[in-house]
């Protein structure tokens, strides 16, 4: 099982969560918000070989943590993995949209001068923005849009410009997040959980729900459960094989 966007320190008990990732011995990357909650989240998973821990700025934090960018950069050096990042068009955030842009482009253009990253993106009604900001910087690394929720016209441009997608339960039991996760190319989809803000029937999404999302993918590409998840794990070995390791 694959999950590429969680927010494990925010479960109300993370270390249970993380035994339960454990011992199903499930992928998981585990994104922040704040670089300053990067620390503590590293030390939840206590060097768990499959859990990865991402740094991040989430856009929704950005007018009011722009001040951690240089924390980010002294940060970056450790990691492979970078998110939550991007933008967040919707109305309360949009008031604070220049200090999303300054943030994410200094994050971008971090990444581009460390050699590139895996990158994890948010991109709420932003998508065409996001896209614009991943032109301009495009040696930042490897795009991965969680919860893609744009036009199909920007889903395409996406896909032209080498964008990767995680899709999860939650978006994939709309009609409108199923015809999405259909355009998009097979061998560059990941499954995530955005857990635990992702709910379902009013409860957080936990991470082994993924597999749910691998069942829905099935079916979108009328294959078996097993088949679809055979197609997410040799995504996996390939983006890791994208961007050299260097933590």
């Amino acid at each position: 099982m694959i999950d590429f966007h969680c927010h494990l320190d925010l479960y109300p008990d993370p270390q249970q969560v993380v035994e339960g990732c454990r011992q199903r011995g499930m992928y998981v990357l585990s994104v922040t918000t704040t670089p300053s909650a990067f620390q503590g989240t590293s030390a939840l998973t206590n060097g768990t070989e499959r859990i990865r821990t991402a740094l991040g700025l989430h856009p929704q934090l950005a007018h009011e943590r722009q001040s951690e960018l240089p924390l980010f950069d002294e940060l970056l050096p450790q990691v492979r993995y970078v998110g939550e990042i991007g933008l967040d068009g919707a109305p309360e955030f949009r008031i604070h949209w220049s200090a999303q842009l300054a943030v994410f482009d200094h994050v971008l253009r971090s990444c581009a001068k460390a050699g590139g990253r895996i990158l994890s993106l948010h991109s709420r009604r932003a998508s065409r923005a996001v896209l614009d900001r991943l032109e301009v910087h495009g040696k930042s690394g490897v795009p991965i849009l969680h919860w893609f929720t744009g036009s199909f016209r920007d889903l395409d441009r996406a896909v032209a410009l080498g964008c990767w997608f995680s899709v999860g339960p939650a978006m994939l039991r709309s009609e409108r997040g199923r015809a999405l996760a259909a355009r998009m190319p097979r061998d560059r989809v990941l499954t995530e959980s955005d857990g635990p803000f992702a709910q379902i029937d009013g409860r957080a999404v936990m991470p082994w729900q993924v597999t749910e999302a691998a069942r829905m993918l099935a079916e979108l590409w009328s294959l078996s459960p097993d088949e679809a998840e055979q197609i997410t794990h040799s995504n996996l070995r390939t983006l890791a094989s994208l961007v050299p390791s260097n933590a």
